[in-house]
């Protein structure tokens, strides 16, 4: 029976791995005008209660959302209790802000500014980092607040393995692939040992930069 629906992004996408380190979906390259604004990735259902409407659906939390109706176990939500968690939004809590605030903090602040002066050859290292340090020094303000939302050991949210470790994990993931990866403190280190454990993040990590990849 053919896959009900397709994921269209790049395996260099972060967003894009987020989704497609949860469930194995089809994954095409192609097709950035999938997205009103360019954006990646976009989820094409292709047919509801054997119905055809191949509906695009954009935005990765919304696509979370829906793959988490149509494929619900293993459910990848916590309950209260998990971690700090005290209610079950605060994983939701937790996605908003590594997207919001941890993509553009990591990606445009420092791993792009940082892949993109190391590839062109003219700067120094010390240059490099003299030119992204404010962004640097953002970053690590961010790190520590993300840490202060997580359990102090096991997944973010303890021994529950969420969307919040699939949402945070390609943005860091791209971090240590880079100098900057000092950052990382030694329980981000630690849950980033646990989650390259995972079949689904050995499986998502080829064309990523952590593997010396570069955007197509």
């Amino acid at each position: 029976m053919p896959t009900p629906y397709t994921i269209i992004g790049t395996p260099f996408s972060t967003f894009t791995r987020s989704i497609t380190l949860v469930r194995c979906v089809p994954h095409s390259d192609t097709a950035y005008e999938n997205h009103p604004f360019g954006f990646l990735p976009t989820l094409i259902i292709h047919e509801i209660d054997g119905k055809t409407v191949n509906l695009k659906l954009r935005e990765s939390a919304a696509i979370a959302r829906y793959i988490d109706k149509v494929v619900p176990e293993p459910s990848l939500h916590i309950s209260p209790g998990h971690g700090k968690a005290i209610i079950e939004e605060q994983m939701w809590e937790f996605v908003s802000l590594a997207g919001a605030h941890g993509f553009p903090a990591v990606e445009k602040g420092v791993v792009k500014p940082r892949v993109a002066a190391t590839d062109a050859g003219q700067l120094t290292d010390s240059e490099i980092r003299e030119q992204i340090k404010p962004a640097v020094a953002h970053l690590k303000r961010l790190l520590g607040k993300m840490e202060e939302l997580m359990a102090d050991e096991g997944y973010v949210f303890g021994s529950k393995l969420s969307w919040a470790d699939f949402f945070l994990f390609p943005l860091l993931a791209d971090l240590k692939a880079t100098p900057e990866g000092e950052l990382l403190s030694p329980r981000m280190l630690n849950w980033m040992e646990e989650m390259n454990k995972l079949e689904a993040v050995k499986a998502t990590t080829p064309g990523t930069l952590s593997v010396g990849a570069r955007p197509p």
